[in-house]
């Protein structure tokens, strides 16, 4: 016998059970309730809200980056936050009924911030003295580059071309480009909760202990603190961030600090109205510029790219099957849609799956797609109300940060779930794995620093159009890293590593028709597959 030692006390060779591995699983289990099956009312009302409220960040962190710099005043700044928010809850609405189906919130996006600070420096407004009219003609620059921009995705999604793409996605290519749309921001974590350390880090911790620890402990407040434990802790902080500034605690502080901490710096209530109705062409006739309008377009394909990545980890928290091919494609063709409501309203910017929001569905557990039709209706309802809706816009950055922490970090997680379906003993695996996600940490990094240091980017030629192009794309961390393992997982011994690469576990969710769950979960609302057919 294979022995040795003194065989006096040998522990018991384990069952064969405790041995196997845990076994693949198509949907995600232990979700309180998928996409079709919505919680309560009350409840579902309470989670729509905490939805709002966690998008809130990101509406906020852009317009509050950008008005300024176009030459805006807090009023400005107040309506763009407003029109944003309206935007976000119709294109929610158009994505979860007419789109992919799936709970996914709408939402504004990194990706185009960089062109619209190339349109805000371009050569044609500098000679414009009066803050408020360089604005409104910077806005109107933004309009037309963003109405433009939105054909990319309309055709790429509605022609389908975009499903002839994602049909050769492997769990393998999928897993770098999902992991880094979450791990990739992390610079709007930790950074920003150390601008104000004294709420962010609280913040932080109270939201593990409430949705993490505390729910083991106290039985009777599980679920209470599993699905609401991030609104509670907002408002105990945002509360004790009110006290320190009431208190006085920022009196004599640097004026950078007072902007982060305090709660009544965000020039938001004062500066909203009390009523009022975001509507197209509120700022005047767009205007178009060929180069801005390529740079913008390069942005939408990020973005595109980048919400594919989003859209797998919303349908996995969902506890959905994955997304078929058609059905993302049409999804990606309702985003275009909101991308030319961006442009027509006039918001500055341009709209992709917010990933904070798909964190949530994981922290919460609850993937319900009628959540996310509620928190649209909070949208679109505080979008009109504009005071009301500028107090809760107003909880300092450093709060909602913390949030990001979780539930970006949520979101990576999901991308590392899909390499269950994958061989991680293959040396081929690990290659594209590893590099792919180091590149699209370091090439990134590169741009960033580059551009931070010298004020434009590496790519620095006469046409300022193709250098927008060149150095947004490879600024954007899924990208990068989605374009690598995709590459390179079909082109290094494709149909040889099938199985390494997970290929065959999702062969029967490459066309509509050949999983019956797809239907249950994908299928468009009043019998209308009828006239437009998934395939």
């Amino acid at each position: 016998m294979g022995g040795g030692g003194d065989g006096g006390g040998a522990a018991p060779a384990p069952k064969q059970e405790e041995l196997t591995a845990h076994p693949v699983k198509d949907q995600l289990p232990n979700v309180s309730y998928c996409i079709t099956s919505p919680p309560p009312w009350p409840e579902a009302i309470l989670l729509g809200f905490q939805h709002y409220l966690v998008m809130l960040g990101t509406t906020v962190i852009i317009p509050t980056a950008l008005v300024p710099q176009m030459g805006g005043n807090n009023e400005d700044k107040a309506k763009v936050v407003q029109t944003v928010l309206l935007v976000s809850g119709i294109n929610t609405l158009l994505q979860s009924f007419c789109g992919t189906r799936l709970p996914a919130v709408i939402g504004g996006s990194y990706t185009f911030v960089m062109p619209t600070i190339s349109i805000i420096l371009a050569g044609r407004y500098s000679n414009i003295a009066d803050p408020h009219e360089k604005f409104l003609r910077i806005m109107r620059g933004t309009q037309g580059a963003l109405i433009v921009a939105s054909t990319l995705q309309i055709i790429l999604g509605f022609s389908g071309l975009w499903r002839i793409v994602v049909r050769i996605l492997s769990p393998l290519s999928a897993a770098p480009l999902v992991a880094l749309a979450g791990f990739g921001l992390y610079e709007l974590g930790f950074p920003t909760v150390a601008k104000c350390i004294e709420i962010g880090l609280p913040q932080i911790i109270l939201l593990v202990v409430l949705t993490q620890y505390l729910p083991h402990k106290v039985h009777l407040a599980k679920t209470m603190l599993e699905r609401f434990g991030l609104v509670i802790a907002v408002a105990v902080v945002w509360l004790y961030a009110f006290f320190l500034t009431v208190g006085g605690a920022y009196k004599n502080s640097p004026i950078k600090t007072q902007l982060h901490c305090r709660t009544d710096r965000s020039g938001l209530v004062g500066g909203a109205p009390w009523i009022s109705v975001p509507y197209p062409f509120q700022w005047g006739a767009p205007t178009f510029n060929a180069g801005e309008a390529f740079a913008m377009m390069a942005a939408s394909f990020v973005a595109l790219v980048e919400s594919t990545g989003t859209f797998f980890a919303v349908s996995r928290f969902a506890s959905a099957t994955p997304l078929p091919p058609s059905v993302l494609s049409r999804g990606v063709g309702w985003q275009g849609v909101g991308i030319l409501l961006d442009g027509l309203f006039g918001t500055a910017n341009g709209s992709t799956v917010s990933v904070e929001n798909a964190g949530l569905l994981g922290l919460t557990r609850v993937g319900s797609r009628r959540v996310i039709q509620i928190s649209a209706g909070f949208m679109i309802f505080f979008s009109i109300l504009g005071k009301f809706g500028a107090v809760f816009a107003s909880i300092p950055a450093p709060i909602v940060a913390a949030l990001f922490c979780i539930l970006f970090a949520y979101v990576g997680s999901a991308g590392l779930s899909y390499l269950q379906f994958c061989n991680l003993n293959s040396f081929r695996t690990k290659f594209i794995l590893g590099f792919s996600v180091f590149m699209g940490f370091s090439v990134p990094q590169y741009f960033n620093e580059y551009t931070s240091v010298a004020g434009y980017g590496p790519v620095h030629t006469s046409g300022q159009w193709f250098n927008d192009i060149v150095n947004v794309i490879f600024s954007s961390k899924p990208f990068v890293a989605g374009l690598v393992a995709y590459t390179l997982d079909n082109t290094i011994l494709r149909h040889e590593a099938r199985k390494d690469r997970g290929y065959h576990f999702w062969e029967r969710f490459r066309s509509f028709k050949s999983d019956t769950r797809s239907e249950e979960f994908y299928s468009l609302p009043f019998n209308l597959d009828k006239y437009f057919p998934s395939f």
